[in-house]
């Protein structure tokens, strides 16, 4: 098995290649380092073949689909406040590169695509646990740039009879997460403050519940989208509880500052499962 992940030195991707690895695949990962980070991926080094390259261009990384069996598209751009300021780099990033990576993978016949979608396009939803029918209301354009992303791997399928499968991530935490930004992930923030010995940052007053997804879950759900034979799908995939943030400060101890909420923010993220369960047969 021929397996290609883009942004595989990222956070969650890097957790996918040790997972591939561990099945036996040859692996290839696509990755521009603008998240992304060598170290992730220094333990495997001479085990994968790395790729430094821009997907919304065009170039010879289109040649590594060849005779690939499953494509995860992970790279995108993330986090609120820069796809505000930046909206252009975050369409390059997650509407350009992904119409190219479904371009590659469609001409290379590959046996399954995975797209990993954002749980940000439900905006801030009626229903909670907010299930996959909810209604699409991006706030900003990260959500609706990793939405409209969604929408095309939804048209290949249709259309091209792309095998393809989109997986919408709650917030995923654990090791190798971010810890650079002043916006990014809550943990990646908190862990970078804990080391430096600052106070914790708190949007708003805390009480706002996320539902908290464990990296290698997320690697989990990934696999058993792949080896299903499901397609043109899209499920939530999430913890199935939520926990506030005052509660995740507590748990890391230390001194708190409180900062104003950010525009579009959701006060609780909670993913319904039952469809993946049902289907796929996969759980937290």
């Amino acid at each position: 098995m021929k397996s290609i992940i883009t942004g595989g030195a990222g956070f969650i991707g890097s957790h996918l290649v040790d997972r591939l690895l561990e099945l036996g695949h040859e692996v290839v990962v696509l990755d521009n380092f603008s998240t992304g980070r060598r170290k992730n991926l220094s333990h495997v080094d001479g085990q994968i073949k790395l790729i430094e390259c821009d997907l919304s261009i065009k170039s010879d990384w289109i040649k590594e689909f060849d005779k690939a069996n499953w494509v995860f598209h992970l790279a995108s751009l993330a986090d609120i406040v820069p796809s505000i300021q930046n909206p252009e780099g975050y369409f390059r990033s997650n509407v350009d590169a992904t119409f190219y990576v479904l371009e590659a993978a469609r001409h290379a016949s590959v046996e399954r695509f995975v797209y990993s979608a954002s749980s940000s396009c439900y905006g801030i939803p009626d229903k909670y646990p907010t299930p996959e029918r909810s209604d699409i209301q991006p706030q900003y354009p990260y959500a609706l740039a990793k939405r409209m992303g969604e929408e095309l791997v939804e048209h290949w399928a249709q259309l091209y009879n792309l095998p393809a499968i989109s997986l919408r991530f709650f917030n995923v935490y654990g090791t190798r997460s971010r810890t650079s930004g002043t916006y990014g992930a809550v943990f990646g923030v908190f862990l970078a403050q804990k080391i430096a010995g600052k106070p914790y940052t708190i949007v708003g007053d805390g009480n706002q519940t996320r539902d908290f997804t464990y990296v290698t879950d997320i690697v989990s759900a990934l696999i058993a989208a792949a080896e299903s034979n499901k397609t043109n799908k899209i499920y939530n995939v999430g913890s199935d509880t939520t926990v506030s943030i005052n509660r995740i400060v507590e748990l890391l101890g230390g001194e708190k500052v409180n900062i104003p909420k950010r525009p579009g923010e959701p006060d609780c993220t909670y993913a319904d499962i039952s469809k993946i369960k049902n289907e796929l047969g996969w759980h937290p």
